[in-house]
């Protein structure tokens, strides 16, 4: 995969605007509402566990490199994965650096910082300039595979 240094991802004023960090619910449901392949939306990769018990916000300070980020491993892993063996379910994909502070002293499978940038926390660049991202999925196919002894 080629690093990305530079994004570009929507050219219009309404789209900038819910490029910002989000500061209201209206903003926040604006950037859920963002496609970034035909079955994914940015609002299924800014859901956590850790967010939601620990009242933590899981927002990216800059969602317009978090998109770009979320675009591609969508194209280049998450849609080709599901187009072979049906629908994901995304346990993991982004996390806010306000997250992902808390998450690694507490051992709930976060990295450290700047460790974690342009993998999980998808809004930050890597050491090398790069965007990046990773996910964990479930794959119910294999589950289903393996309740039926199927290889």
């Amino acid at each position: 995969m080629n690093c990305i240094r530079h994004v570009t991802v929507g050219n219009d004023e309404a789209y900038h605007a819910i490029m910002r960090k989000p500061s209201s619910v209206r903003s926040l449901e604006a950037l859920g509402r963002v496609r970034l392949l035909p079955s994914f939306y940015m609002r299924g990769f800014l859901y956590s566990e850790i967010a939601n018990l620990r009242e933590i916000p899981n927002l990216p300070d800059n969602p317009e490199i978090s998109v770009a980020a979320g675009r591609r491993l969508c194209k280049e892993f998450l849609e080709p994965l599901q187009a072979k063996f049906g629908r994901l379910a995304i346990r993991s994909t982004y996390r806010s650096c306000v997250l992902n502070t808390f998450g690694n002293p507490h051992r709930l499978s976060c990295a450290s910082h700047p460790r974690d940038y342009a993998r999980h926390i998808k809004d930050r660049r890597g050491a090398k300039g790069c965007i990046g991202a990773m996910t964990t999925v479930f794959v119910p196919w294999f589950a289903v595979g393996d309740a039926e002894g199927a290889d």
